[in-house]
């Protein structure tokens, strides 16, 4: 044991790696930690084995000189880790909030907290504070209204009185899908809707409504009157933040094409405007000499440039790409005022941290991952040995200087997309193909070309000649369309994947921080991970048969590719999440005009061929009650019955009864016919606060 530690003792002090930013994997791990766990005393449980490990660690070697870098990693590690685990519990006791019990139709008396107008689904989502009217508890409610009943005057501030159906957040419709109860729980939101008839406005919102939303809406609309179609759409979402007009059909196109990180504020835009304000503040007042010999121009600068960043995070809602890259904006003009090395993974781990601190449920969401993920890798890539070298300058040619440049362009963004693969798989079940190539020609579009010409077309509107440069904006836009959409139109260019496993995503996650992170040739070590990932991801099991939580639709794949649904419509939204999770891109029919099964009104059963056997399935189609017996002697012949309603106990099928009572406290199921194995939601939801099994789903 002696001989080990010295190597890795030795190890830690000839690596060149900067430690800090295994902090902030460390406060992220113990996040992480308290999702993947299921209950307080496995809480409670890890907190302590990671506060002993760090008290044994000191006591072991806390007066050795030779362990000074094993006793730091032993002790701050696992204490972070610890902290990190500690920090989400408490965030999600005092800002969680219980759901309502079940869907229920409710007269209401709200306040309006945020307005967010979404015209491409041709609706208003409002946020409402209400009061419950069995206990009088202030909850959050998320309503939809339509357009027609909007007028433009449910602001905040507005008081209003409405009749409205309301649902609890939905858990995952099955495994792997969306969890917005989990999102509900930490943003306090008990309750979503629609609005019934129309809305009573009992007390009129201020004259002066909120500043920054008032005027990201102005701004919004403002562009979007400028420039027409789905470029005014996507200059709208540039210029605000506000992607609500934004036609599904484009943001499809985005998506499949890799683009879709383009339309989110983040490094990008942020990066852009920051450094403009930099530049250009910097060359206007170098023109004034008695400043410049008086001030440092920079630092100067950098204040400005800063608080352009601030201004444009606040302006365009402040999500977490866009706070992350604020962040890291900020500190890069810090390093550059005080001289020091701009880009850095102690930047990144500084921004990252502040981030989970203040939201560490946004480690779970696919936009910190994202985010992060794409920065780390630029930075680990550039900051590179070899990739210093290639970029060198050698003095040649200007041809060859900028082939040399867009070649490391195009790696860049093959880099990039290597480490978003595994991210989108997790959480959008796709993985596109073309992306590296669409990027190396929409990035600089937008940066250079995109960007500048909104900021300029706003400036030249203040005086009222704006006409050129808006068109100048349109066309750009629609080429960046028209990347997009061909990009997506190609054979292949996007393959839909079975729900990743949470240990093939974590092996992904520590293959590419330890890539990252460290430097030498040691950092391959982490390629062995990411294999092992890898090889795990292709023997991923796709699900035979899909329930939703409710138990009123199922889906089966087909042997020939097809995806055949007991309800719905494609292009649904149960049934696009059902098609995605059973990573089939072929047709969806319905059961009921399938060769292998047979429809009656109430019932439909199917045989499913599976390896060795076939299977028989009873899939109910309604409430409809029917005479016990007969439904007793249906049972008895099948192996799985699926209902969403509660069946007697009579139906007694050969393996599984998949019934509104049983479906209550499992969630939606995904089962595998040939491994004879069921998953259901319940197993990775444990006790936390906005997983409640029985009734979750509003069956009564």
């Amino acid at each position: 044991m002696s001989r080990w530690t010295d190597k890795v003792e030795a190890f830690l002090t000839t690596s060149a790696n900067d430690r800090g930013p295994w902090l902030t994997v460390a406060l992220g791990a113990g996040i992480a930690t308290w999702f993947a766990l299921p209950s307080p005393m496995h809480w409670v449980a890890a907190m302590t084995g990671l506060l002993l490990c760090a008290v044994t660690v000191w006591g072991v070697w806390g007066r050795r000189a030779d362990r000074n870098l094993l006793l730091l990693a032993g002790t701050t590690m696992p204490l972070v880790c610890a902290a990190g685990l500690a920090l989400v519990w408490t965030k999600s006791e005092l800002v969680g909030a219980a759901a309502i019990p079940h869907p229920q139709v409710r007269v209401l008396n709200a306040v309006v907290l945020e307005r967010t107008e979404q015209p491409a689904n041709d609706r208003v989502r409002l946020l409402l504070a209400v009061r419950d009217a069995d206990d009088g508890r202030a909850m959050k409610v998320r309503l939809n209204v339509p357009l027609a009943r909007d007028g433009g005057s449910l602001r905040e501030g507005a008081h209003l009185r409405l009749r409205a159906r309301l649902l609890p957040p939905a858990p995952p419709l099955v495994p792997g899908a969306y969890d917005f109860a989990r999102k509900a729980w930490f943003d306090g939101l008990s309750a979503s809707g629609t609005l019934i008839g129309d809305v009573e406005i009992s007390k009129a919102p201020p004259a002066q409504g909120e500043l920054l939303p008032d005027l990201q809406r102005r701004l919004a609309a403002h562009v979007r009157g400028q420039v027409e179609g789905s470029a005014g759409t996507i200059a709208a979402a540039f210029a605000s933040g506000d992607r609500g007009a934004i036609s599904q059909v484009d943001e499809d196109a985005m998506r499949d094409s890799g683009l879709t990180h383009l339309l989110s504020i983040s490094g990008l835009h942020v990066s852009a405007l920051v450094g403009a304000c930099y530049l250009v503040s910097l060359k206007l007042l170098g023109l004034w000499p008695w400043l410049a010999l008086r001030v440092r121009l920079p630092l100067l600068a950098a204040g400005i440039g800063a608080a352009g960043g601030v201004g444009y995070t606040l302006l365009t809602g402040a999500e977490v790409p866009t706070v992350r890259s604020c962040l890291a904006a900020l500190l890069v003009l810090a390093a550059m005022a005080l001289g020091r090395e701009p880009l850095s993974l102690r930047m990144i781990a500084v921004a990252a941290a502040v981030v989970m601190l203040f939201s560490p449920e946004a480690l779970l969401g696919p936009s910190f991952q994202m985010s992060f993920a794409a920065v780390i890798a630029i930075v680990a890539l550039h900051g590179s040995e070899p990739m210093r070298k290639f970029l060198a300058r050698s003095g040649e040619s200007l041809t060859h200087r900028l082939g040399r440049q867009t070649a490391a362009l195009f790696l860049t963004g093959v880099v990039i997309e290597l480490a978003l693969t595994p991210i989108v798989m997790f959480h959008f079940h796709r993985s596109g193909f073309y992306g590296a190539f669409a990027n190396v020609m929409a990035i600089p579009l937008v940066t250079f070309c995109a960007m500048p010409l909104i900021a300029f077309a706003l400036l030249l509107d203040v005086v009222g000649v704006g006409a050129p440069a808006w068109w100048a904006v349109e066309q750009s836009l629609n080429l960046l369309l028209e990347i997009a959409r061909f990009t997506a139109a190609q054979p292949g260019a996007v393959r839909l994947f079975p729900q990743m496993d949470r240990a093939t995503i974590a092996l992904f996650a520590i293959g590419g921080m330890w890539l990252a992170l460290w430097r030498g040739p040691v950092r391959l070590a982490g390629l062995l991970p990411v294999g092992v990932a890898t090889i795990l991801l292709i023997l991923t099991p796709v699900p035979d048969v899909l329930v939703t939580g409710d138990g009123k639709n199922a889906a089966i794949r087909d042997s020939s590719g097809k995806l055949l649904i007991l309800r719905g419509e494609p292009g649904g939204y149960a049934v696009e999440q059902l098609q995605e999770l059973s990573a089939t891109d072929g047709d969806v029919l319905h059961l009921a005009s399938w060769r292998d099964a047979a429809c009656s009104p109430e019932f439909c059963v199917a045989n499913v061929p599976g390896r060795g056997r076939e299977w028989r399935l009873l899939l109910a189609r309604n409430n409809v009650m029917i005479e016990e017996r007969q439904l007793a002697a249906a049972c008895s012949q099948v192996d799985i019955v699926i209902a969403g309603r509660r069946l007697p106990r009579s139906c007694r099928p050969a393996w599984l009864k998949a019934d509104r009572q049983h479906l209550s406290r499992t969630g939606g199921i995904a089962i595998y016919l040939d491994k004879h194995r069921v998953e259901a939601v319940a197993d990775h939801q444990g006790r936390h606060g906005w997983w409640s099994a029985p009734d979750r789903n509003g069956g009564q």
